[in-house]
């Protein structure tokens, strides 16, 4: 019995993470994919929210204004902060960036390494990007 509730569970986690995977078509992404950005921004972790819940502002450099919140209030704290976006692949912020540490970035459209992150809740901008920190 321990067997099969084992081989059933093994078979779950397996074709859950093959959904998991972006497909491509032609070479090309399929979604709603990011522009590849060469620019490098500076931002701050605003909030680090628990199960890797992160907000990020942008603190210079010019993004797509439809691509972060102008404005987004904190449902917890009940703080408004300034363009500011979620952080959509959170497995590869270095753990050396703590709240309120200001850092340098890119937009980052390449193939995400996948990553367990718990399921808690804590409140996020609607808006994401995917980020790769850089030094400057």
């Amino acid at each position: 019995m321990k067997i099969l509730i084992l081989l059933s569970s093994l078979s779950f986690l397996l074709l859950s993470n093959s959904d998991c995977k972006k497909r491509k078509a032609n070479g090309n992404p399929i979604g709603n994919e990011l522009t590849v950005s060469n620019e490098t921004y500076k931002g701050r972790l605003e909030i680090a929210g628990i199960c890797k819940n992160y907000t990020i502002s942008l603190l210079e450099g010019k993004i797509d204004t439809s691509r972060i919140e102008s404005s987004w209030k904190n449902d917890a704290d009940q703080k408004t902060y300034l363009n500011v976006f979620r952080l959509g692949n959170p497995c590869t912020l270095p753990d050396t960036i703590k709240q309120g540490n200001e850092f340098y970035f890119t937009i980052d459209t390449s193939k995400q390494n996948d990553c367990i992150v718990c399921m808690a809740y804590y409140p996020t901008p609607v808006k994401s990007l995917n980020i790769k920190v850089v030094k400057k």
